[in-house]
């Protein structure tokens, strides 16, 4: 629907005309951050807010069960300030790496948080955070975006689910809130529903569809557009990722 600057004049369009058909339309994000907070990040991109009635996110699934203290009481928070949305009513639980119950991940450090060494990151460094979080595999480490990655406009950036998998391959366990996983779609449809997914990331968008055995239309022209030059590579890059997609489009329109 959006780049993270701008709205998707031609998904847009898409969306006006399938309310016209009287379609439901469920936006579902894998956004760190409660519901509230993503609409109002889209009521400032000047969506019209006959089009909010049904949002659901990853950070709303997961704060509800941070909430109520699902994974422990103490947490660290792993992630930009931007997200502290996501704790605000437990807010007074949050505490060091070394005191926790369980490790709250949002995303990357910003660039000015206090548990951030500066001298020994560079950008996007996974050996930082390898090195930051293999004393503490033993902890669960709540992942509140799936993502790999985001594009912002033209700038590729990573997400929770890069940290996440950091965490997997030192040993420690993940509890994941958000597409593919099952659970966040029971928040957004019944089982009985007739419902096309559509999205732009295989591991995400198109597994989950996959997963509960939904059609669904692939958006070619976003996270993985630099992975393929032709349908025929197309083609491969679905099998590279084991998914399926019934329709395809460069970008979401009428």
């Amino acid at each position: 629907m959006h780049n993270g600057i701008k709205l998707n004049k031609k998904a847009m369009e898409a969306v006006t005309q399938l309310q016209i058909k009287s379609k439901k339309i469920v936006f579902l994000s894998n956004a760190p951050r409660p519901s509230l907070t993503v609409i109002d990040f889209l009521l400032k991109m000047k969506i019209d807010k006959q089009y909010l009635s049904n949002v659901m996110t990853s950070g709303e699934a997961a704060m509800q069960a941070i909430n109520q203290n699902k994974f422990g009481k103490k947490f660290f928070h792993l992630g930009p300030q931007r997200d502290s949305s996501i704790f605000e009513k437990v807010k007074e639980n949050l505490t060091t790496i070394d005191n926790c119950d369980f490790i709250l991940c949002t995303g990357l450090f910003d660039e000015d948080n206090p548990d951030l060494n500066k001298s020994q990151l560079h950008e996007n460094d996974s050996n930082y955070y390898k090195k930051f979080l293999i004393k503490h595999t033993s902890k669960k480490l709540v992942c509140t975006n799936p993502d790999l990655t985001v594009h912002r406009g033209d700038k590729e950036e990573y997400c929770a689910g890069y940290i996440a998998k950091i965490f997997e391959e030192l040993g420690g366990k993940v509890i994941y809130y958000g597409k593919p996983y099952e659970e966040i779609y029971k928040m957004c449809f019944k089982s009985n529903e007739k419902v096309l997914a559509i999205g732009d990331n295989l591991r995400t968008d198109i597994k989950g569809a996959n997963n509960l055995n939904k059609d669904c239309l692939f958006i070619s022209n976003g996270v993985h557009r630099n992975e393929f030059k032709d349908n025929l590579e197309l083609n491969k890059l679905l099998a590279r990722y084991k998914v399926k997609a019934n329709y395809f489009q460069k970008e979401l329109q009428w």
